[in-house]
């Protein structure tokens, strides 16, 4: 019993310091970006363009890439909740067989631990041959195709640990498939859904690598969806390394409103799935 009891208190040890770390690490991270860009955010910042070049400019702020990192998530979210949602419920178990299922998630899992910058490569190879340049539409495409194996993935998993005993209640009560899909499950999953997006979002918002030729970069807000488009990564990874105090600033302050937007969306996703909790059943 004395060899049982040391071995609980030695994991529960390791998880107490495990969870003690990861909120070491996000609060450090809050902290640096805090200290480093919460001086330079004001208004100018937020509405005004750079001024001068977004590399050596001095005067203006980050409107483009607050702007292009709405736009650019706001239509790959989108295009990916349209296609992820269907492609998570016709993976259970009432539609396809086990074999093409199994081995659609395995396809999706490898499509998800794909680096950003090889779809960044594809995205731009085929915008090469087609003739299309870097633009917003581009990026949105791009950034759909690395969020939508993320969603997927995540959805499915989420719609699996609905129990299939209620929907045997529903088809019990002379539901159809499709009925019961659309007015049981997805209410039952509506939490897991919700973070899944998130995932999806996370992912999308942070990446630098695979809209780094796709969108391309630019000092003005895109009016089209051919215009380039400048995006908050993109903003940090270009302006950090400059050589200009003024324009690092902006860099840091981009971060701020980048951790900022997702700290807010991970919230709003949190409330939404604690209001539809009360729907499920344990």
């Amino acid at each position: 019993m004395k060899a049982r009891t040391l071995e609980e208190n030695i994991v529960k040890m390791m998880m107490l310091g495990s969870l003690a770390l990861v909120f070491l690490a996000l609060a450090g991270i809050i902290l640096v970006v805090a200290m480093k860009g919460l001086s330079s955010l004001n208004l100018s910042m937020i509405l005004e363009t750079p001024k001068g070049g977004y590399y050596l400019g001095k005067e203006g702020g980050i409107a483009n890439a607050i702007v292009g990192s709405l736009y650019l998530m706001a239509g790959a979210t989108v295009i990916s909740l349209v296609i992820s949602l269907p492609v998570a419920l016709a993976l259970q178990r009432e539609y396809p067989g086990r074999r093409f299922a199994d081995f659609t998630r395995l396809i999706m899992d490898v499509l998800w631990g794909t680096p950003s910058i090889v779809y960044g490569a594809f995205g731009f190879v085929i915008m090469v041959f087609l003739g299309i340049r870097a633009s917003l539409l581009g990026g949105i495409i791009v950034l759909s195709l690395l969020m939508i194996p993320i969603m997927s993935r995540a959805m499915d998993e989420a719609i699996r640990l609905v129990p299939f005993e209620i929907k045997e209640m529903s088809y019990a009560l002379g539901a159809t498939k499709v009925e019961t899909t659309w007015a049981v499950v997805l209410r039952q999953a509506f939490p897991g859904l919700c973070t899944a997006v998130i995932l999806a979002f996370g992912r999308g918002i942070g990446d630098a690598a695979s809209i780094l030729f796709t969108a391309g970069y630019t000092d003005e807000i895109p009016r089209s969806l051919t215009d380039p488009v400048a995006s908050l990564p993109l903003a940090v990874f270009f302006q950090a390394g400059t050589p200009v105090p003024e324009v690092q600033a902006r860099a840091f302050t981009a971060a701020l409103i980048l951790l900022f937007i997702v700290m807010v969306i991970n919230i709003i996703a949190r409330i939404l799935g604690w209001r539809f909790s009360k729907n499920i059943v344990r």
